[in-house]
C-alpha cells in the first residue's frame, strides 16, 4: 500500500497528543552526504563518486519501479529512463510481441482503454467480501471449514477495528480543522505566522494546544503548506480510506482492469500508461534511485547509470498479487536487474502467486529491494507481505527488506514509523525527509518512509551492478550487507506507546545503516 508514510503524521494531529511531524530544515541531498564530513548519517554516496568512482567506466542497470506511476516527463527523469527499443511508440502494435502494446517506457496492470484504477480496497476488504459469501449461510459447517471460518473471524475483527479507528480519526482531524479554522477567522489572516499563533489569546483548551502545535508547526513550515499537507491531506487519507479501502461495496477493478482475476496465469492485460492518476510516490521513488546526477537543476539519485523503467502496480490501498506477480515478470523478462518495491501489506489472496514471480527474478539473477513497511511493527512476528519466505519452505537469497533511518546519530537514529526486524529486515537506509521529484511541473518534495529508503538501497544496487557488471545478484546483496556502518549505541522504539531503547543489533539483520563508499570499496574487492 503505497503513503502510508503519511499516516503516522495525521494521528499526531488528531490526537493532539504533541507537535507533529514537520518537515525539519536539513541538508540538502542528505541521504548521500558522509556522517565524518557532513554531520549527517548519510549513506556516503558522493564521497564515494568522488574519491572511488571518478574516471571509472560503467554499464547502464535496468531498474524497475514497482509503484504507482512514474511521471516520464520530468526534467529530472526523462532522460534516465529506459527505452523498449523493439516497441514504435503510439501505433497501437504490439511489435515486440510481448503481450504488451506500444509498452515503451514500461507497463501498466492497473488499466485498460477506458482508463486505470485510482484507488483500491484494502487485501483485507477484499478477503473479508470473499469470505462473506462463503460464510454468509453457516449452519452445520464442515470439519475442513472450521479453520478458515476462525480466520475469516479474526480478519472480521480486524477490518471492523480498522473501520472505527478511521471514522474516529476522521472525526478527530475535521474537529481540529475546525478549531484551526476558527482561529484563523479571527486572527483574519489568510495565511498566518508563528508570531501571530504565539500572540493569539486562546478562548479554550482545545486552542490552548492547537496554538502551541502551530507555534512549533510554523517555525519550520508555511501555514498553506502545513494546512495542504496535514490537514487536508489528513483529511482526505481518511475519506478515502473510508470511501474506498475499507469499503465492502467498493470494486474498481471489472470496469478499469476488465481481467479474469480468478486466473492467476494471465499476463496480458492493462495499458502502456505508466504514470496513471497519481504518481507522486513512484515519481518520488524513482528520482531516489537515478534522478539525472549531470544537469545541475533539481536532485541527484544515488544511481549515475540507472534507467528507470516504471511498472504500475500499486493503487492508492493495497496492491494485488496478481499484479505484483506479473509486473515482477515483466520487470525481469524486460532486462531489470534491480527491482525496487516500495509497497506492503498485512495480508495476501495469493502468496504462492507472488513467491514464483520472485523464484523467477532469483533464477534470472535479479536483486530485489523491499519496503519493509512504515507501522512501527517487529515484522518477525507481524506479517507482511511480500516477503522473502516462500510458502513452500525456503526463502529468496537476492532479496533485501530495508528499514527507514533518519539523520542524526543518536537514540533517533530510527525513524519513528519504519517497521524492523532482527531476522526479517536486512538493512536501514536514509528514509526522513527526503527530497526527490514529484509529478506535474518539474516539482519536488520531501517524502517519509521505508518507501524512500528501499529505493536508497535500489540506487546503491544498481550502481554496483553498473561499475562491477560482473557481480552477481547475490554477490551484491552480500556486498551491501557487509559494507554497512554498524551502529554501537541504543536507539528509541515505540513499543505498546512507550519508549523503549534497544540496540540497533536488534532491529535488523546487520546491525547497520548502508554506505555507498564502503559497498564499492568491498565491491572492488570481488573477482
Amino acid at each position: 500500500m503505497i503513503n502510508r508514510f503519511f499516516s503516522g503524521r495525521v494521528r499526531l494531529i488528531v490526537v493532539l497528543a504533541c507537535a507533529p511531524l514537520f518537515s525539519f530544515a536539513q541538508k540538502a541531498n542528505w541521504q548521500n552526504l558522509d556522517l565524518k564530513t557532513d554531520s549527517v548519517f548519510g549513506i556516503s554516496t558522493e564521497r564515494a563518486y568522488k574519491e572511488l568512482l571518478k574516471g571509472k567506466k560503467a554499464t547502464p542497470v535496468i531498474v524497475g519501479v514497482l509503484d504507482g506511476g512514474v511521471d516520464i516527463t520530468h526534467e529530472d527523469l526523462k532522460s534516465v529512463l529506459w527505452v523498449n527499443k523493439k516497441e514504435k511508440a503510439g501505433n497501437g502494435i504490439d511489435d515486440d510481441k510481448n503481450g504488451y502494446k506500444d509498452d515503451v517506457n514500461g507497463w501498466n496492470f492497473l488499466g485498460n482503454e477506458k482508463g486505470s484504477v485510482e484507488f483500491e480496497a484494502l487485501e483485507l476488504t477484499r478477503l473479508i467480501r470473499r469470505d462473506m459469501k462463503k460464510f454468509a449461510n453457516v449452519t452445520d459447517m464442515a470439519r475442513e471449514d472450521e479453520a478458515a471460518y476462525a480466520q475469516f473471524r479474526t480478519m472480521k475483527a480486524d477490518f471492523d477495528k480498522q473501520v472505527d479507528e478511521a471514522k474516529e480519526s476522521l472525526a478527530g482531524i475535521q474537529g481540529f480543522k475546525a478549531v484551526l479554522d476558527r482561529i484563523v477567522t479571527k486572527l483574519g489572516k489568510a495565511e498566518p505566522t508563528a508570531a501571530d499563533f504565539e500572540q493569539y489569546k486562546a478562548a479554550d483548551a482545545m486552542e490552548t494546544r492547537l496554538k502551541t502545535i502551530m507555534v512549533g508547526a510554523l517555525k519550520d513550515d508555511t501555514f498553506k503548506d502545513f494546512y495542504k499537507n496535514q490537514i487536508q491531506k489528513g483529511v482526505d487519507h481518511y475519506e478515502e480510506m473510508l470511501k474506498y479501502n475499507l469499503n465492502l461495496e467498493y470494486d474498481p477493478r471489472p470496469e478499469l482492469v476488465g481481467d479474469d482475476y480468478a486466473n492467476g496465469s494471465e499476463k496480458s492485460y492493462g495499458n502502456n500508461d505508466v504514470k496513471g492518476p497519481d504518481a507522486s510516490h513512484g515519481t518520488h521513488v524513482a528520482g531516489i534511485v537515478g534522478a539525472n546526477r549531470t544537469n545541475n537543476i533539481g536532485i541527484k539519485g544515488v544511481a549515475d547509470k540507472a534507467l528507470i523503467m516504471g511498472v504500475r502496480a500499486v493503487p492508492g490501498g493495497d496492491e494485488r498479487d496478481k499484479d505484483v506477480a506479473n509486473s515482477i515478470r515483466y520487470a525481469v523478462d524486460n532486462g531489470a536487474k534491480v527491482i525496487n518495491m516500495s509497497f506492503g501489506k498485512a495480508y495476501s489472496w495469493d502468496k504462492k502467486l507472488v513467491d514464483d514471480a520472485v523464484k523467477y527474478a532469483m533464477s534470472k539473477d535479479v536483486l530485489l529491494v523491499h519496503a519493509a513497511g512504515n507501522d512501527n511493527k517487529n515484522t518477525d512476528v507481524e506479517k507482511n507481505y511480500p516477503n522473502r519466505n516462500y510458502e513452500d519452505g525456503g526463502t529468496a537469497g537476492a532479496y533485501i527488506s530495508v528499514g527507514a533511518s533518519s539523520w542524526d546519530d543518536d537514540e533517533t537514529l530510527k525513524a519513528s514509523f519504519s517497521n524492523y526486524g532482527k531476522t526479517s529486515v536486512d538493512v536501514f537506509a536514509p528514509g526522513r525527509q527526503i527530497n526527490s521529484t514529484i509529478p506535474d511541473g518539474n516539482a519536488y518534495a520531501k517524502y517519509d518512509g521505508t518507501s524512500m529508503a528501499a529505493p536508497v538501497v535500489a540506487g546503491l544496487a544498481a550502481t554496483i551492478r553498473s561499475y562491477y557488471p560482473k557481480l552477481t545478484a547475490l554477490q551484491v546483496k552480500e556486498i551491501i550487507m557487509k559494507s554497512v556502518v554498524k551502529v554501537d549505541h541504543p536507539v528509541t522504539v515505540t513499543v505498546n506507546e512507550e519508549p523503549v531503547s534497544m540496540p540497533f543489533s536488534d532491529l535488523c539483520v546487520t546491525g547497520g545503516i548502508v554506505n555507498a563508499y564502503n559497498a564499492l570499496k568491498l565491491a572492488a574487492t570481488y573477482k
